[in-house]
């Protein structure tokens, strides 16, 4: 079952903006280790769900994973060799908008070395530069 919403308001949306850089979900909230993004970028469910596997996968069921974006603009393409004009094309994917200083995922309940390597191979899944994050030693 692919990440969507389960009802929007409107079918189509329009492209929008993806100027400046994030301001909110930039920390570590529920986790100790984070993947934050470095670009701006739409990443789609299937990215999304790709990441979510090989990091359940290295982490063989132990820990505990947060998704921290979610895809919840349509995004519309039009068939291939179809004319000019005649409207706007069905909703085909949709996608998570994400600026730079975005947190993509979390983990906690396993070492350093398996977050980093799990965290890696869900960074391989997407098309931004990435960068994880840990959180500061309670001293």
């Amino acid at each position: 079952m692919p990440l969507m919403p389960k009802r929007v308001k409107y079918r189509k949306v329009q492209r929008g903006s993806r100027a400046g850089i994030a301001t909110s979900n930039t920390g570590l909230a529920l986790g100790d280790y984070g993947l934050k993004t470095l670009d701006r970028a739409w990443i789609t469910n299937v990215q999304i769900e790709a990441c979510r596997v090989s990091i359940n996968r290295s982490l063989k069921r132990r820990g505990k994973l947060w998704i921290r974006i979610f895809p919840d603009k349509p995004v519309s393409k039009k068939p291939i060799e179809v004319r000019m004009g005649s409207g706007k094309g069905n909703p085909e994917f949709w996608v998570a908008v994400v600026l730079p200083g975005t947190m993509l995922f979390e983990l906690t309940g396993v070492p350093e070395s398996q977050a980093r390597e799990a965290l890696r191979l869900a960074a391989d899944k997407l098309g931004v530069r990435t960068v994880m994050i840990t959180r500061a030693a309670k001293v």
